[in-house]
């Protein structure tokens, strides 16, 4: 599998991952906690319509702490709402008339498992998730855009599969980390899609890679108790529906919808 000489979408590509590394150490917790809920501006709905009255029943009579790290998902890039993404909806749906389940935002952008593993290590992080009673991740994307970026020239399929146990082991080292922390919190990983798809329609194997490291993430997410896998690569196969922000691999506002949902779905049937 290669491409050369470079196309304009790869070099629209190379353009996005010098973009993506945003090295900002800055705490994105409250921000994405500050989020605006006038529809009538944003013109879209605040929370997840029809999810309200499972989620009073799961989420009533108690008080919840939900921890959510990880990369530009959990952070919220790519809602042209401005409104935290995913995990705004969650909150705007969960709290709607509750006001009892406390979510906690440590979304960067730009992380890889690695990356995420040492900030398991700062002391509000660890301290935060040693408090709560529900942990979301996502991770994992960028770990595959480091190998593309570090061979956007010529893509071989065996790259991936290479990297694949250094994933595979650190996807362990986070869990284990936060079972360390918290023995008795859930986690729930929540899968990731195609995010070339916009770029290389064409090239059919990366849907065959991300497939493959979704299912690594979840096999080793069912070898424990409390770890749940959340797929989301489905979500973003439907053509009728535009679910990419501009830069074409964040979510918009409905590809966030569509994530908060089925999140939602699953925290409160808890599979």
């Amino acid at each position: 599998m290669s491409k050369e000489p470079a196309t304009q979408p790869e070099q629209d590509m190379q353009q996005e991952f010098e973009d993506h590394e945003v090295n900002d150490e800055s705490d994105t917790s409250k921000e994405n906690q500050k989020q605006e809920e006038d529809t009538d501006q944003t013109g879209f709905p605040p929370n997840i319509s029809g999810a309200l009255q499972n989620t009073i029943s799961f989420f009533s009579n108690q008080e919840t702490k939900i921890v959510a790290i990880g990369d530009s998902l959990t952070q919220g890039v790519g809602d042209e709402t401005d409104q935290g993404g995913y995990i705004g909806i969650l909150d705007r749906t969960i709290n709607d008339g509750l006001q009892s389940v406390e979510i906690v935002n440590f979304g960067k952008r730009g992380n890889r498992t690695d990356q995420l593993l040492k900030r398991l290590g700062q002391e509000k992080i660890a301290r935060e998730i040693a408090d709560s009673d529900l942990v979301l991740i996502t991770i994992g994307a960028n770990d595959i855009m480091k190998i593309a970026r570090e061979n956007i020239m010529h893509l071989v399929i065996d790259d991936f599969v290479a990297e694949m146990d250094g994933y595979e082991s650190r996807i362990r080292q986070i869990f284990e980390t936060i079972i360390a922390l918290n023995p008795d919190t859930h986690i729930y990983l929540v899968g990731f899609y195609n995010p070339f798809q916009q770029y290389f329609k064409d090239i059919k194997e990366l849907d065959l890679i991300v497939g493959a490291w979704n299912t690594a993430s979840s096999n080793i997410a069912s070898e424990y108790e409390n770890i749940t896998f959340i797929p989301t690569e489905d979500l973003f196969t439907v053509k009728a529906t535009n679910l990419f922000a501009e830069d074409n691999f964040h979510p918009n506002y409905e590809g966030y919808y569509l994530i908060a949902e089925r999140v939602l779905d699953y925290i409160t049937n808890r599979r």
